[in-house]
């Protein structure tokens, strides 16, 4: 296989991962991004980080045309990207938008648009319980907007970001589970703004690709993590990374026995991307579908790489939330079963989650808890 020029982010991570991401990359899903236009929602975000770095630094070898980066910054971050506009002024234009009330209309280039990718919503339950009512409609009325501006318009891809949560809690006969599970949601609580809202943008998506023909693709991400997640995030890799980096306990507010599996973000972004150039409607799992590993084991795994880069000297503890809510309707399993991904997609995630752990505390360590 032939290897693009390294990108020139000044991370060696960074580097490492996007170049990883190039590679697993077949000839024809690279032609599918050549001479493209691409519209980013939600750009800022902790995906939308990895997005624009593979995009920006590989515009010249796919000869990209445009990237088009829209994001409202309600949790996104924007110092990174002020900084990759300017090192690629001619190909990058970044927007303040708000998929919720602004027409892409008015976006200058949006209509030349050939791949899509709708990002736009908040991921982290902490802050969707926060913003329940802009989650709810990032997803729905956010979504419509776009796919109403995008139906009559020739893609090659549109890439809706839905949820693995959109499966609840399922029952144990059902894990790892699989994409027709059709789920244990509860319609009512401090999560159902987002469960309830990727839910339905899935249905939208289904109806759009049925009467328009939309080459429309649904991802189902399962627990990414890795460099890109800010650590203000309050997610469980943020949470534990941040103590790492600020040298204090790791506190576990469960027992530590919920289990997830976890996949590092350039074998995610990887998947992201062969479900955007599939270039026809379906509904993917995208994760790590083993090591299963409890609360506990992964914080264990983030100490060990604590102490081995940063000379981590906390410890492991647990406590109860003060937020009644913390843990209702919190799944105790999530793994997907990947085969259709692997099967359809020729999604092979490689990252073992004690390699992953480390490379993201390296960038942490190598850019002082930023993001570039």
């Amino acid at each position: 296989m032939i290897e693009a020029p390294l990108p020139q982010t000044g991370n060696r991570v960074l580097q490492a991962d996007l170049q990883a991401i190039y590679q697993q990359l077949s000839a024809v899903e690279r032609d599918k991004l050549r001479d493209s236009t691409i519209l980013l929602t939600g750009c800022g975000g902790f995906l939308g980080y990895y997005f624009m770095h593979f995009f920006a630094h590989f515009a010249a070898e796919l000869q990209i045309r445009r990237i088009i980066g829209l994001e409202n910054f309600l949790t996104g971050t924007k110092d990174w990207l002020d900084e990759l506009v300017a090192s690629n002024p001619e190909v990058i234009r970044l927007h303040e938008f708000n998929v919720i009330t602004d027409s892409v209309a008015d976006v200058p280039g949006a209509a030349e648009a050939d791949l899509v990718i709708h990002m736009a919503s908040i991921a982290s339950p902490s802050f969707y319980r926060r913003y329940p009512l802009e989650t709810v409609d990032a997803n729905i009325t956010g979504l419509r907007r776009l796919l109403n501006f995008y139906a009559e318009k020739p893609l090659r891809g549109f890439l809706f970001f839905s949820s693995s949560e959109i499966y609840g809690d399922p029952f144990p006969e059902f894990i790892p589970t699989r994409e027709d599970y059709r789920g244990n949601v509860a319609s009512i609580g401090p999560r159902a703004c987002y469960d309830e809202a990727k839910r339905f943008g899935e249905t939208l998506c289904y109806l759009f690709a049925e009467k328009h023909g939309l080459p429309i693709g649904i991802a189902r991400p399962f627990n990414n993590y890795g460099p890109g997640m800010n650590l203000n995030d309050q997610r469980l890799p943020a949470d534990f990374a941040k103590a790492v980096v600020e040298n204090r306990d790791l506190e576990i507010l469960s027992d530590g026995t919920p289990t997830r599996t976890f996949c590092y973000i350039s074998d995610a972004i990887t998947g992201y991307l062969k479900v955007l150039l599939h270039g026809r409607f379906d509904v993917f799992n995208i994760g790590m579908d083993r090591p299963e590993l409890s609360v506990r084991e992964f914080a264990a795994i983030f100490t060990r790489q604590g102490r081995r880069i940063f000379n981590y000297q906390g410890q492991l503890t647990f406590r109860v939330s003060p937020d009644q809510q913390y843990l209702t309707d919190n799944p105790n399993r999530r793994c997907p079963n990947i085969d259709k991904a692997r099967a359809l997609l020729d999604y092979q995630p490689r990252v073992a989650v004690e390699d992953g752990v480390g490379r993201y505390l390296e960038f942490l360590h190598t850019t002082n808890g930023k993001l570039l």
